[in-house]
């Protein structure tokens, strides 16, 4: 698990959108959370996998933007977008095991065939009866 360094994540307060009353127009209880992935201390070929995601989240410059307003107080919503950030990295790290190409046995497409043509046989027995004259 790869740990991100605290000095490395700006936060800045904001007011929350949405439903809340009174306490959404006075307290700026969300979070933006920004995370600068080429000046932070992760391994290079961390930054390198985080850079090639295709994820709304990060900016061009590289730069991760999470906002997190689910709460109704500041720590919550700072926690939240922590482990948000978090996930985001270890999702980066996850390395899908190559595809290995298989070819279906010979017995297999028998079966197949013969099923198609199995229900080809009993289309065409629903045909229109013919005249018996």
């Amino acid at each position: 698990m790869i740990q991100i360094n605290p000095a490395e994540v700006q936060w800045e307060a904001i007011r929350a959108q949405g439903a809340g009353g009174q306490n959404v127009n006075k307290v700026a209880s969300a979070i933006h959370l920004r995370f600068d992935i080429r000046a932070s201390s992760l391994p290079d070929y961390c930054k390198t996998r985080l850079l090639q995601l295709n994820d709304g989240r990060i900016t061009r410059d590289g730069v991760v933007v999470i906002k997190a307003q689910s709460y109704r107080t500041q720590e919550q919503n700072r926690l939240d977008a922590l482990a948000r950030l978090q996930q985001l990295l270890t999702q980066a790290m996850v390395v899908a095991k190559p595809r290995v190409a298989t070819k279906p046995t010979r017995g297999s497409q028998r079966r197949r065939l013969d099923a198609k043509s199995g229900r080809g046989q009993v289309k065409a027995l629903r045909g229109k009866v013919g005249s018996g004259d």
